[in-house]
C-alpha cells in the first residue's frame, strides 16, 4: 500500500493555504514567518522604505566558546600592523579589542 503525504503550509497571520516562508532579521535576531502571497506583498511593502535606505550586511556565524576556531585564526601581528597603518591605536602586546578585530575583519 502506497501513502502520499502532503505538507500544506498555511499563513501564520490568517491561516490561508499556499504560504511560503519569509525570513527576516531585526536587532540581531533572525525570524521566519509563513505568509500567503497577499500577506507577503503587504510585508514587503511595509519594509520597502527601510530596505531601500538600509545596507546589506554579510551574515556572520556566531562562534561558540572563547576565541576562534583553528580555521578562523587571524594573525594578530597583521591586525596590529593594519591598525597602525590606518591611524588606529593598538597596543604592542596583549589582547586586541573586539571592536578593532571587527573593523579589521570588515575591511578584509
Amino acid at each position: 500500500m502506497a501513502k502520499t503525504v502532503a505538507v500544506v503550509i498555511s499563513d501564520d497571520l490568517d491561516g490561508s493555504d499556499g504560504a511560503e516562508t519569509v525570513s527576516f532579521g531585526l536587532d540581531g535576531v533572525q525570524y521566519e514567518i509563513d505568509l500567503s502571497e497577499q500577506n507577503r506583498a503587504k510585508f514587503q511593502k511595509a519594509f520597502a522604505p527601510y530596505v531601500e535606505h538600509g545596507r546589506r550586511v554579510r551574515l556572520q556565524h556566531r562562534r561558540s566558546g572563547a576565541g576562534t576556531s583553528a580555521g578562523l585564526r587571524i594573525d594578530r601581528a597583521t591586525v596590529r600592523s593594519w591598525a597602525r597603518e590606518n591611524g588606529l591605536q593598538v597596543s604592542e602586546r596583549g589582547r586586541i579589542s573586539a571592536e578593532l578585530m571587527a573593523r579589521y575583519e570588515a575591511a578584509h
